[in-house]
This record gives structure tokens, sequence and C-alpha cells, in this order.
């Protein structure tokens, strides 16, 4: 063998030796490309779900949102009707004391006259009234004597009771000062007798029934009620 040839032969074994390791190299990285794709294909079905869910997430975020923004123009319309019924309930409640301070002298006069004039018991009062819905601290009572007082021009109580009273009691005996009240007697009381005595008396008749000085033009004696009638009754005019 020549010279020539063993340098043929030594140069195809070093080639063979090369590439035996650069096939070696290239099965390895072959491999490795092999699971990267494959683990990179995974990623990529586990990113598109974790896409999917994102989706979901953001969808059930804006529903919530919408909940949340609902909520809030409940409250706010809420707010609004609550902060309306309490301006209407305070209206109310203030025309109802406003309307109850008319009430009670009226009904305090009403009283007197049922009392002095017919003997009859006091009218029952609101939160007396059978299915009433007011109680009896609703509203707060008025000071002692507070509008029983009669002041230039007269008073509504007890002065305008005493002045339709004067028109219907018999004159009175020769005046003298009036005994003291009960303890128990109201400022209310108090006044009216001022004011009776201080009263002119009426043109009077007498009761054909029971004899006594009864105001002129009462239709009904209220001692005895007896309808009064007239001694000189007119006649009826001839046609």
């Amino acid at each position: 063998m020549t010279a020539e040839n063993e340098r043929e032969i030594y140069h195809k074994l070093e080639a063979m030796k090369e590439i035996r390791n650069k096939t070696i190299t290239l099965e390895r990285l072959k491999r490795s490309i092999l699971n990267e794709v494959r683990s990179g294909d995974q990623e990529g079905r586990c990113l598109a779900q974790y896409k999917r869910e994102m989706e979901l997430l953001q969808q059930e975020k804006m529903s919530h949102v919408e909940e949340l923004r609902q909520i809030h123009a409940d409250i706010n319309a809420m707010e609004t009707v609550i902060k309306q019924t309490e301006e209407s309930m305070t209206r109310k409640l203030s025309n109802a004391s406003r309307l109850h301070e008319d009430y009670r002298p009226l009904k305090t006069e009403v009283d007197l006259l049922r009392r002095q004039c017919l003997g009859l018991d006091r009218l029952p009062d609101l939160h007396e009234e059978e299915g009433s819905p007011i109680t009896p601290d609703r509203f707060p009572a008025l000071p002692a004597g507070a509008g029983a007082s009669v002041g230039p021009g007269g008073g509504a109580g007890a002065g305008a009771a005493g002045r339709a009273l004067g028109s219907f009691l018999p004159p009175a005996a020769p005046r003298k000062p009036p005994p003291p009240p009960p303890a128990f007697r109201s400022a209310l009381d108090q006044d009216f007798i001022t004011v009776s005595l201080r009263q002119q008396p009426p043109p009077m008749k007498s009761c054909l029934s029971c004899h006594q000085q009864i105001h002129r033009n009462a239709p009904i004696c209220p001692l005895c009620k007896a309808k009064s009638r007239s001694r000189n009754p007119k006649k009826p005019k001839k046609k």
C-alpha cells in the first residue's frame, strides 16, 4: 500500500469520526427541537384556555359592574323617595298640628255650650273616636288658661261661649260677686263666669209651661224644653 493510499484512508477515517460526532449532535438537537415544539404547542393550547377564561372573567366583571351601577341607581332613587316622603310626612303632620290649634278652642267652646245650655256631655276627643289613628299624646297640651282669655273685641272659646249663652239664660239675680270657684274649675270656666256677668240682660218673656223667664226669641224653653208660643200670635191675613 502506497503512502498516498494510506493518507486517503486516514482522511476517510477522520471524516467518518467527524460525521459520527456531528450526527450525534444533530440527533440531540433534533430531539430538543421536537421536545420544545411539543411543549410550545401544549403551552399554546393552555394559553388559548387561559384567554378564554379571561374573556369569561371580563364578561362576569362587566355583568357585576352593570349590577353595581343598577344598585347605585336604585339607591339614589330610594334616597330621593325617602327624602320626598319625609318632607311630605313633616308637612302633613305640621298641617295637622296647625289645624288642631284651631280645633282645640272650638271644641272647648262647643263642649261648654253643650254643658251649660243643654246639659249634654262633652264631645269625644280625637283619640277617643272609634278607629281614630290619633293617640292621646299626638298633640302637645296647651298651658293652663291658654286660648281661654278674652282680649279686646272678644276672644274665641269662653268669650264667644259667654255671649252665646247670655241669649238663652234667664236674667241673673241682683248682681253680687260670684262665689269662689272650686279648686278643680279651669281658667276657662272662670273667664266664662266673668263674661256672663258682664252681659246686659236680653229682652225676656215668660214660658207658658214653666213660667220662667226665657229669651224673647227662644223657640224652645231651655229649662222645660217646651216649645215657646207667643201670647199674641199673628192672625192670618184674610185673602
